[in-house]
């Protein structure tokens, strides 16, 4: 039986077993945090219309088609970097409730596990996502390596010409490596647990990146190169040139604006994220489930779209897909489940927006979520 009663509960429980500047670097966003909020707010006032006297009875299909292969559901674990400050371990612990959940799950260049590695734990459902840093070499190598490893999706980020100032991160003096002050060593000493796995498993490090600094580089030098990989050179010609090197799928994360939208179609880009970056970047950004009816109806009804921010239920999920996407993808509500419950965690997230999911399908009136009307 799942322990997971809801993201709320799970995000208490982790608050309290992690140390705050890790639990605030990831549950954090930019400026007042009122982007942040906003992109909650605009699905707790999305309302569901319920239907009834329709036969629901049975099964429900959630199995949705995208970007030409089957899903099990439409939804799937966004990229996420530095995850390893939520557990040790945890890129391959969601890469593979994934993998055996049936949905997609997304590597991110500053993962604290090698891309290769999580290529082998979800071997058929891993989408690779690509920072455009200061270094052409760097991400030409980067797109050879997920090439090489068996990725068929390159999920490009838009959204980090520079790094979003988060007052949080600021407040808590964080920085790698951490700094020793009294204040760390009280919060460490406060939370045992999470303490003695890190210790054990190591500092969370950027895996991706080790094999472009200096043999033996420590965590402050692998730190500077991850700060280099949010550039602002990334311009439409330079994602022409990406396109060209990348065989697969190609997928824009970060897009706000319909007239951005369109430019990714007539850039032969697959899909888009509409996406604000969690809230991280820009605080004064608009919801991405305002920004997604809008983006919809600029590119029509045939493009891909996804949109993440915000969401936090299943329900979220079908208002999500009624407001125009076609997929969705979560991040921090994954972190605070395994940071909760362990790695079981992972599972039992996806499992209980599955059920919710096929819940708010039966009172909406619909069978299968190919039968949402936009």
């Amino acid at each position: 039986m799942s322990r997971l009663v809801s993201f709320d509960d799970v995000r208490e429980k982790a608050r309290r077993k992690m140390p705050r500047f890790a639990f605030d670097f990831i549950d954090g966003g930019a400026g007042t945090e009122t982007g942040l909020a906003r992109n909650r707010t605009a699905f707790r006032e999305r309302i569901l219309e319920p239907r009834a006297l329709i036969n629901v009875d049975g099964e429900l299909s959630t199995s949705t088609r995208f970007l030409g292969r089957e899903w099990a559901a439409p939804f799937g674990i966004a990229p996420i970097g530095l995850a390893g400050l939520a557990w040790p371990g945890i890129d391959a612990f969601l890469a593979r409730a994934a993998e055996g959940a049936g949905v997609p799950y997304c590597a991110s260049t500053p993962a604290t596990t090698q891309l290769e590695t999580l290529r082998q734990v979800a071997p058929t459902n891993s989408w690779f996502q690509l920072y455009v840093g200061s270094s052409q070499d760097i991400v030409d190598d980067l797109i050879e390596r997920a090439k090489n490893a068996g990725y068929d999706t390159l999920v490009v980020t838009a959204d980090v010409p520079r790094p979003g100032k988060r007052r949080r991160d600021i407040r808590n003096g964080f920085a790698l490596p951490l700094r020793i002050t009294p204040k760390l060593v009280w919060d460490l000493a406060c939370h045992p647990q999470w303490s003695m796995a890190v210790l054990k498993a190591g500092l969370p490090r950027f895996a991706n990146l080790e094999r472009y600094a200096k043999p033996g580089a420590s965590t402050t030098s692998l730190a500077s190169l991850m700060a280099k990989q949010s550039s602002g050179r990334l311009d439409w010609d330079l994602l022409a040139k990406i396109r060209k090197k990348w065989p697969g799928k190609l997928i824009l994360k970060g897009i706000l604006s319909p007239e951005d939208a369109l430019m990714a179609v007539d850039h032969d880009v697959d899909a888009v994220v509409v996406s604000n970056h969690g809230g991280r970047q820009l605080d004064g950004a608009p919801a991405t489930l305002h920004s997604l009816e809008r983006v919809r109806q600029a590119v029509g009804s045939q493009f891909p779209l996804i949109v993440d921010g915000g969401i936090r239920s299943g329900e979220d999920v079908l208002k999500a897909l009624q407001a125009g996407a076609d997929f969705v993808l979560m991040g921090r509500p994954f972190l605070f489940s395994v940071a909760a419950l362990g790695e079981a965690g992972a599972s039992e997230a996806l499992a209980m927006l599955q059920t919710e999911l096929t819940n708010a399908m039966a009172q909406t009136g619909l069978r299968d979520v190919v039968d949402i009307s936009r």
